[in-house]
């Protein structure tokens, strides 16, 4: 599909998804959201750049167009992506909390709400306060949670993207299965993974690739150094393709040379558990329900007795960096969660057990789930 055959879909929806957060808004009497995360701001815009690590707010009025305040070096680019958007900029040096409380000042009357997306990352405490302190007749409301709903549930278009995400995925997976040997530097393999990611169509992704032997699988969040794969290790990877925004997270554990003791086993219990994650994974199913049925099968695995873990998968869709979960709170397949499952949702599903680790994106739908990335998943031995 061509970037042009999007175009006007994407158009649609983003008025589509402005109608139904006025809606939202119009029924809990707010007169006016101001929103900062980069997702939220794509999800309503489509504004696709990496300006956002300075301050960056879309406020959208109950009535009229949405104000985008930005940086002034920006007005090039919001003009080219979004010339039906009021843009207004500071300059550098000076303080963009006195921009936003001008705009919300016209905006909103004394007595009447405001919601504020409540982001350390993106809306810095120290601005919000100076917008609150010229503000202070006004009502302000936390809008943090004003579009999780709405962007948790995807739509024909976000599942295709979602979908052409999961195909670079599984391209770059297999790259990296197929580079790694031993003496091979971990470098070496993110550059393969990061060659094929872009040279399939897709985009800087969320996080870069997670690289790691899992001797260090507990140090989360960590990725290559000038380590060398070496035989008898198993090497985590993790790593997802990214299009027009959209994520479909994957992982494997490679092993280098020859298994280590206990590897079968542990394979073995990682993907009974992600099976038995993605078929509880249904609609109707709360997100603790897909948690148990994962533990329990991972918990009885073989002879094994694998610890629990904080949660078996998450949301995940459109990111922008420095994360692909879109944005700072994550929205966990956890123990006792209440979150209720529903036809559109895609998750990360994660089946961690000591030793080893497996993990793909599904897709909820109408009578079930399916995996969107389709990497191998058998136990993998290069070298």
């Amino acid at each position: 599909m061509t970037a042009e055959a999007l175009t006007v879909p994407a158009a649609r929806e983003h008025d589509t998804r402005l109608a139904a957060l006025r809606a939202r808004m119009a029924a809990d009497g707010i007169t006016a959201a101001a929103l900062a995360s980069p997702e939220n701001v794509y999800y309503l815009t489509g504004l696709d750049h990496l300006g956002y690590f300075t301050f960056t707010l879309l406020v959208i009025p109950a009535r009229g167009t949405p104000v985008l305040i930005t940086r002034e070096m920006e007005r090039p680019t919001i003009r080219a992506q979004l010339p039906g958007c009021r843009h207004l900029t500071f300059a550098d040096g000076t303080d963009p909390a006195v921009t936003v409380a001008a705009v919300l000042a016209g905006i909103v009357p004394p007595g009447r709400s405001i919601a504020i997306e409540d982001s350390a990352m993106f809306f810095p405490p120290s601005i919000g306060t100076r917008v609150r302190a010229a503000l202070a007749d006004r009502v302000w409301r936390d809008g943090t949670s004003l579009l999780a709903t709405a962007k948790a549930v995807k739509s024909a278009t976000e599942i295709d993207l979602m979908s052409r995400a999961a195909a670079v995925s599984d391209a770059a997976m297999g790259a990296a299965v197929a580079t790694a040997r031993p003496g091979v530097a971990e470098g070496e393999l993110a550059a393969t993974i990061h060659y094929t990611m872009y040279r399939g169509g897709g985009r800087q992704p969320g996080f870069a690739p997670l690289i790691r032997p899992l001797s260090m699988l507990d140090q989360e969040h960590m990725t290559w150094d000038d380590r060398v794969l070496e035989p008898g290790t198993g090497l985590f990877v993790e790593l997802s393709g990214c299009v027009r925004r959209y994520h479909a997270p994957l992982s494997r554990t490679i092993y280098i040379g020859h298994l280590p003791d206990g590897a079968e086993q542990a394979h073995e219990a990682a993907l009974t558990g992600l099976h038995a994650a993605r078929e509880a994974l249904r609609p109707g199913a709360r997100t603790g329900e897909v948690y148990s049925a994962w533990q329990h099968v991972v918990a009885r695995g073989g002879s094994g007795v694998w610890p629990s873990r904080h949660h078996c998968g998450y949301l995940v869709g459109i990111g922008f960096p420095p994360s692909w979960v879109g944005g700072g709170e994550v929205l966990g397949i956890r123990p006792g969660g209440d979150v209720v499952v529903e036809a559109g949702m895609t998750f990360h599903l994660m089946s961690w057990v000591t030793g080893h680790v497996i993990s793909d994106t599904a897709l909820v739908t109408s009578d079930g789930s399916r995996l969107l990335t389709a990497a191998p998943r058998e136990l993998t031995v290069v070298g």
